[in-house]
């Protein structure tokens, strides 16, 4: 199944997005917006909103599964649309209908507001795309177990979307759960500057980062525990164990580790302890229902 393509070369690969230019602006998007609503990105190479919200416009309208088309104008390169269209700030994103500008949207908006933007011009004809379908079914590899599989899949969606931050994500967790590690960090190392901060790569990053300290405390897991029998104040020792636990598999046990330190000496080595389990609830993913109760028993620590 890993081996054969999910996704057809002519879904998610051809992309509905083409540039535009004022020569061609009346054929691409007022003629062409009677057969088909057109979405137009007004933007500029200097205007850092327009980078944050091209990829998330694109991403939305190729979901749409045809329903809607989109293009770029460029203001510098082509100022008399602008100037027509009277846009005082980029970006700016105009939907076309029936020949004539419909809807309008100023701003770098969140993706939910894009994706509401685009279902309203679509007629709520958007679904899910190829692309979207063979994330899920790699999330459900990687949740039975099949790393191998999910891999596979997100590498597959990478080829036709090389910045979706689910499969940079999910590439690297796969990675992480078949312990090559350096293609996890290479897979990270290569999501653009912007994606830094979607939850997907910030829990991959989270998971790699547990899994490189667990990896070298995991050989001396007995010695850790010998220094705790001798003495359960040494934090640094309980520090590690749970970090190797962790890094096993075994969850919880690190969790009560870390909450035992937590407990014993909140503020040893800058609040270490806190901020691992963090770490920890990160990794996990925020709706994991050991992240919802380890979270709770924390915070009772934290307000007692």
């Amino acid at each position: 199944m890993a081996n054969e393509p999910l996704i057809g070369d002519g879904a998610a690969g051809a992309a509905p997005v083409k540039d535009v230019t004022t020569a061609n602006f009346m054929a691409e998007v007022v003629d062409a917006s009677f057969d088909q609503p057109v979405i137009v990105d007004f933007w500029a190479p200097w205007c850092g909103p327009c980078k944050q919200l091209g990829p998330i416009l694109e991403r939305v309208v190729r979901a749409a599964n045809g329903a809607v088309r989109m293009v770029k104008l460029n203001i510098d390169e082509n100022p008399e649309i602008a100037q027509q269209m009277r846009i005082q700030s980029i970006p700016a994103v105009y939907a076309f209908k029936d020949g004539r500008p419909v809807d309008a949207f100023v701003g770098a908006v969140p993706e939910s507001q894009v994706k509401q933007f685009v279902e309203r011009l679509g007629g709520g004809r958007a679904g899910p795309s190829p692309v979207e379908e063979a994330v899920a079914m790699a999330k459900q590899a990687a949740q039975g177990g099949d790393h191998a599989s999910a891999s596979a899949l997100y590498a597959q969606v990478l080829q036709h979307e090389p910045e979706n931050p689910e499969a940079i994500g999910g590439l690297a967790r796969a990675f992480i759960a078949r312990g090559d590690l350096a293609r996890a960090r290479q897979a990270l190392d290569h999501a653009p500057q912007e994606l830094t901060g979607h939850a997907e790569i910030a829990a991959a990053r989270s998971a790699l980062d547990l899994a490189e300290q667990a990896q070298k405390a995991m050989g001396s897991a007995g010695k850790l525990r010998a220094r705790l029998q001798q003495n359960e104040d040494d934090h640094e020792a309980r520090f590690e164990l749970a970090t190797a636990l962790f890094g096993s598999g075994e969850r919880q046990a690190a969790i009560d580790e870390l909450l035992v330190l937590f407990k014993r000496d909140r503020e040893w080595n800058e609040q270490a302890a806190r901020k691992q389990l963090v770490k920890f609830f990160e990794a996990m993913g925020p709706t994991d229902p050991l992240t919802v109760a380890s979270r709770r028993r924390l915070s009772s620590l934290m307000f007692s």
